[in-house]
C-alpha cells in the first residue's frame, strides 16, 4: 500500500508507523464459559438488603422518637405547658406509628417469602393439534386401538 506524503507527515506527527494493524478475531464463547444469572436469587437479597436497611432506619426512628417524648414530657411537666402536652402527644403518636410500620414490614417480607415458597420451579406442557376435527378423531381412534392392543 502506497502512502502518500501527508499520511506520512502525519504518521510522523503521531509517532505512528506505517505497518497495518490486523483486526483481532475473538473466538465466542462455549455454552459451558457462559455466566447464567439467577435473576430470582438476586432480587432476594435486594428485597433482603432493603427489609434490613428500612429496618435499621424504623429503628433508629422508634429510639429517637421516644429520647424526644422524654425531653418533651420532662419539659411539658416543668412548665405546665399545654403545647409541650400537645408535642408530647404528636411524639408518642408517631413513635406509635413507626412501631406500626416495622410490623406492616415484617408482614410484608413473610409474604414475600412465602410467594417465594409457592411459586417454586413450574412446568407447563402444552399440546397442539393442528387438523380438521375429523383428523382428530381418527387419531385419537388409532391411539386408542394401539392402547388396547
Amino acid at each position: 500500500m502506497k502512502m502518500t506524503k501527508k499520511y506520512k507527515k502525519l504518521n510522523e506527527e503521531f509517532n505512528v508507523s506505517d505497518d497495518v494493524i490486523k483486526p483481532e478475531i475473538i473466538e465466542p464463547e462455549t455454552s459451558s464459559e457462559i455466566e447464567i444469572k439467577d435473576h430470582t436469587s438476586s432480587s432476594m437479597k435486594d428485597v433482603e438488603k432493603d427489609y434490613e436497611y428500612t429496618r435499621g432506619n424504623l429503628y433508629s426512628l422508634i429510639e429517637k422518637g421516644q429520647e424526644a417524648i422524654n425531653g418533651i414530657l420532662e419539659l411539658a411537666q416543668e412548665t405546665e405547658q399545654a403545647r409541650a402536652y400537645e408535642v408530647a402527644g404528636q411524639l408518642i403518636k408517631n413513635v406509635a406509628d413507626a412501631t406500626d410500620k416495622l410490623m406492616e414490614l415484617q408482614k410484608k417480607l413473610k409474604e414475600v417469602e412465602e410467594e417465594k415458597q409457592i411459586k417454586g420451579p413450574s412446568t407447563v406442557n402444552n399440546a397442539l393439534f393442528v387438523g380438521s376435527t375429523a383428523e382428530l378423531a381418527k387419531m385419537l381412534k388409532t391411539g386408542l386401538n394401539e392402547e388396547n392392543k
